[in-house]
């Protein structure tokens, strides 16, 4: 059995392994986000967006990006632990952590086929969306609705873990 954390590769391995799956015939998907506290809304996520190709590259924002977009107190976890959890699931095939804010730069390495973003953003309100028309690439919303946010998990266990300490 090959060892999850084979899968969490640096960004120019990520660009060659692109590559070569394109070179094969292969669709490369590229799906990004933070992934604090991996959920169900995660899984199905990347298992939906696995199936628009043959190769799912995950970008990971790195705890610094994370902590500039999600604000102090984040990550919960750090960025190898959020990426070897991703690595463990049978839908990723790589794992990528980047240090930008935005994935611009990772796509722009990787140039995907497909872009896949969660059901929070449309075709029409995905930032890097022009980015990945650059090269002849798409963008497609996919996994289920946004009923699973790491935030509201977070909410929730403050307000369990405040009632029971001050019971």
């Amino acid at each position: 059995m090959t060892d999850p954390k084979s899968k969490i590769v640096p960004r120019e391995q990520a660009a060659l392994l692109s590559q070569r799956a394109r070179e094969q015939g292969l669709t490369v998907v590229l799906a990004n986000g933070v992934f604090d506290l991996l959920h169900v809304g995660h899984a199905r996520y990347l298992w939906a967006a696995k199936n628009l190709g043959d190769v799912l590259i995950v970008g990971v924002n790195s705890d610094a990006s994370a902590r500039a977009l999600k604000g102090p107190g984040r990550p919960l976890l750090p960025e190898e632990e959020r990426a070897e959890l991703l690595a463990h699931l049978a839908s990723v095939d790589y794992v990528v952590i980047f240090p930008e804010t935005t994935v611009v730069e990772l796509l722009k390495a990787v140039k995907p086929h497909i872009h896949a973003k969660g059901t929070d953003y449309t075709p029409d309100t995905v930032p890097e969306r022009e980015v990945v028309v650059a090269w002849g690439g798409r963008t497609a919303i996919c996994g289920d609705p946004k009923d699973h946010a790491t935030s509201d998990l977070v909410a929730t266990l403050r307000r369990r873990f405040a009632s029971e300490s001050s019971s």
